[in-house]
C-alpha cells in the first residue's frame, strides 16, 4: 500500500470523528506494511485535552505490541500534528510521521515549528506532509465553517428572542 492509500485510512477515521461532532482528524500506525492501530480525534466527548487522533493510535498499537516504544512504525494523520502529539511520537520512537494538511496555527512539524528538527533532541523521526492535503484542509475547513454558521444562527436566534421578550415586556 502506498502513502495515499494508508492518508487514505486516516481520513475515513477524521470522517467518523466528524459524525460525533468531534474535530475531523484521524491517524492509523503502520508496522511492516500493516495497519495496526487507529485513532480519531475525540477530546469533546472524552473530556480530554490529550484525546486527539494521534495519541488514540500511538495507545492503541503501544498496546497491541506490548510496548510504549514503536520503533519500525508509521504514524499517518490528517492533520500536521502539534507539540503534545509531536512528542508523544519521539517518545515512541516512530521512524516516519506522514500528515496531510498543514497546520499553520499550531503545526510542529514545520508550520510553526519542527520538533522533529531540534538537534539537541535524541531521536529523529523523518517527518512527510501533504499527502492528501486538499481533501484533509477541506475536510477541517468545511467543520469550522460550519460551527462559525452554526454560532451565528445561534446568536441571531437569542438577539431575536431578546428583541421579543423586550417587546412583550413594552405591551
Amino acid at each position: 500500500m502506498s502513502d495515499q492509500d494508508f492518508m487514505q485510512l486516516a481520513y475515513a477515521q477524521a470522517q467518523h470523528a466528524l459524525t460525533l461532532g468531534e474535530v475531523p482528524v484521524g491517524a492509523v500506525v503502520v508496522k511492516d506494511g500493516q495497519v495496526i492501530a487507529s485513532g480519531y480525534n475525540h477530546p469533546i466527548g472524552r473530556h480530554d485535552p490529550t484525546a486527539h487522533a494521534e495519541i488514540m493510535a500511538l495507545r492503541a498499537a503501544a498496546e497491541i505490541l506490548g510496548n510504549y516504544r514503536l520503533p519500525g512504525c508509521e504514524l499517518y494523520v490528517t492533520l500536521e500534528p502539534c507539540i503534545m502529539c509531536s512528542g508523544a511520537m519521539m517518545h515512541a520512537r516512530l521512524s516516519r510521521v506522514i500528515y496531510g494538511a498543514s497546520d499553520p496555527k499550531t503545526g510542529a512539524c514545520g508550520s510553526v515549528l519542527n520538533l522533529f528538527e531540534q538537534e539537541q533532541l535524541n531521536h529523529h523521526t523523518s517527518v512527510s506532509g501533504g499527502v492528501m492535503a486538499e481533501e484533509c484542509g477541506n475536510l477541517l475547513k468545511d467543520f469550522f465553517s460550519s460551527r462559525r454558521r452554526e454560532a451565528a444562527e445561534r446568536k441571531r436566534l437569542q438577539a431575536s428572542e431578546s428583541a421579543d421578550a423586550v417587546t412583550k415586556i413594552q405591551s
